[in-house]
């Protein structure tokens, strides 16, 4: 008798969709893997987002549409499609509007999970626009203990979870969590991937699987803009830091990771940056729980001239970098 092959539900949260949706959905009809569901949920976008994926879901019907009602943050739409799975889904994947897998993405994270069942997540390769990202694991292994990878995102080694793009989930580890994300926290991709790992084995194959669009309106965009990815890790290391770290281990590294954010915020006082931007970090900091140090910033932006007077090309590199960005 032949095992018949498990069910993968496949979420896409859209918003304004259109210029990249198409693209999405046929990399998914395009899967070399055939036993899927996909759950695509329009969020009262305000162009042809639901007409596109009305003419989808007419097509074939493994395609499922959802209408929101009303406007829902993004983390919030992400909770309310992952919800709607299927009750006989093994496994799970948000896959972003603005994003696309390659053809088999599906058939070779399926078959990595199917071959260890102590495996949680599993991610890959992805490319990001032009540059291939998650590298660092050695190619000899495709299945490592969940805390040793969770020591090394929190410990400064590869990231190899990369977005909720790339990454393919266990059904059930979704299904017995009242929100797969945080809503109130905007790196809760990372923060679930650490909470996984604490009892489950973390997967990964060595290809690439999965394309991450950055363009004005990603949320790459956004977070190179404010660099949320330094406040965002804080949050997870604070949270799980004791629970994989020992104590030395968890101060050593919140005072590295604390005088990298100084440092960054020190230079970008020579960037022209908005009242925005200091806004968002002085409030990240107290939602961390830290208190702000302006005198902190000024310190590492004194030093930071000081060091850059050093080297007259980076001044002059600095100063091309600047400038047009002040005429703005």
């Amino acid at each position: 008798m032949i095992t018949p092959k498990p069910l993968v539900s496949i979420v896409t949260p859209a918003y304004n969709a259109e210029s990249f949706l198409v693209e999405c959905i046929e990399s998914v009809l395009a899967q070399t893997y055939r036993n899927w569901e996909y759950l695509i949920v329009n969020n009262c976008s305000e162009d042809s987002t639901l007409d596109i994926i009305k003419e989808y879901a007419k097509k074939d019907k493994r395609i499922r549409l959802f209408n929101n009602k009303k406007l829902l943050t993004a983390l919030q739409n992400h909770n309310y499609i992952i919800h709607q799975i299927s009750s006989e889904s093994k496994y799970c994947k948000v896959l972003h509007a603005d994003d696309w897998i390659f053809s088999e993405y599906l058939e070779k994270m399926v078959y990595l999970a199917e071959n260890n069942d102590a495996v949680g997540i599993v991610s890959s390769y992805r490319l990001v626009g032009t540059k291939v990202e998650a590298t660092g694991l050695p190619y000899s292994q495709s299945v490592f203990p969940g805390k040793e990878i969770a020591r090394d995102n929190l410990l400064d080694g590869p990231y190899t979870f990369g977005t909720p793009s790339t990454l393919l989930i266990r059904s059930d580890i979704v299904r017995e969590k009242e929100n797969c994300y945080n809503e109130n926290h905007s790196g809760a991709d990372t923060e679930l991937c650490l909470e996984i790992l604490q009892n489950n084995d973390f997967g990964f194959i060595h290809q690439v699987l999965s394309f991450t669009r950055v363009h004005d309106d990603s949320i790459g965009s956004l977070s190179q803009k404010f660099n949320t990815t330094k406040p965002n890790f804080l949050y997870s290391f604070t949270k799980f830091g004791p629970v994989y770290l020992n104590t030395g281990e968890y101060e050593e590294r919140l005072s590295i990771l604390l005088k990298g954010y100084y440092k960054f915020l020190g230079e970008q006082c020579f960037y022209f940056k908005g009242v925005k931007f200091w806004n968002y970090h002085k409030e990240s900091f107290r939602n961390l729980g830290f208190s702000f140090s302006l005198l902190r910033v000024i310190k590492e932006g004194v030093f930071f001239v000081l060091k850059t007077m050093m080297n007259p090309e980076k001044v002059a590199i600095s100063l091309l970098r600047i400038l047009p960005r002040k005429r703005k």
